[in-house]
């Protein structure tokens, strides 16, 4: 008969060491990185916007580029925070500031501005230009955050996938601030919150609709 030790010996015999993850500061700032490099990359092939440097003048287009980018960062350590089960979900509120100023200069401008707005001059050409660096911006990003946070993102599936969806958001209209002169936030906002709160969405039916083959076979033990 085998002994207490000895069993425990043969279960310890051939396991592998579990790699830790990395601190999720380190990680936050390594997908900033990556942000920054796709920043550079679509910069690089359709150019910056040639009034950037009048814009940048301007309080509130100042105002509002700091607030967006702040949000980005933000909210970048947010998710990765809020991804461990040892570290408070009160870091969701470390992005809030930014993003009510973020929001709310937005929205001022769009009421201050909107009958100065000619519709004939937003074209075909420059909103095709304009989803098209949407595209280009969130969606790489959405997929690295992914495979960043797939291990332990389901311990907070929903408050990360809103941080991390938030800050691809202003990661993505940082990026069409600097090459478009469309304002597409509310664009913005709809596709990755949008699909943030798909994904969630359909996790809570999923789940759901696991829940009552789960929860006999937990009582059965």
């Amino acid at each position: 008969m085998i002994t207490t030790p000895e069993l425990i010996g043969s279960l310890t015999a051939n396991l592998t060491p579990v790699r830790r993850l990395r601190p999720p500061v380190i990680r936050a700032f390594s997908w900033l990185l990556l942000a920054a490099l796709v920043l550079v990359l679509l910069s690089i092939s359709q150019g910056i916007r040639p009034d950037i440097a009048q814009r940048l003048h301007e309080s509130d287009f100042a105002i509002n580029a700091v607030a967006t980018l702040a949000t980005g960062v933000l909210a970048t350590i947010a998710a990765f925070m809020i991804s461990l089960p040892d570290r408070t979900q009160w870091w969701v509120l470390l992005p809030v500031p930014t993003t009510v100023v973020w929001l709310t200069n937005t929205g001022y401008q769009c009421l201050t501005h909107w009958v100065a707005f000619d519709p004939s001059s937003v074209t075909f050409g420059e909103t095709a230009r304009c989803f098209a660096t949407l595209v280009l911006t969130s969606l790489p990003l959405s997929l690295a955050m992914l495979i960043m946070l797939r291990y332990a993102a389901w311990l907070r599936p929903t408050l990360v996938t809103l941080m991390g969806s938030l800050a691809v958001a202003a990661i993505t209209a940082t990026a069409l601030s600097l090459l478009h002169a469309f304002d597409a936030t509310l664009m913005i906002l709809f596709w990755n919150l949008g699909t943030a709160g798909l994904v969630v969405g359909l996790g809570a039916i999923m789940s759901w609709r696991l829940a009552p083959q789960t929860t006999p076979r937990l009582r059965s033990t």
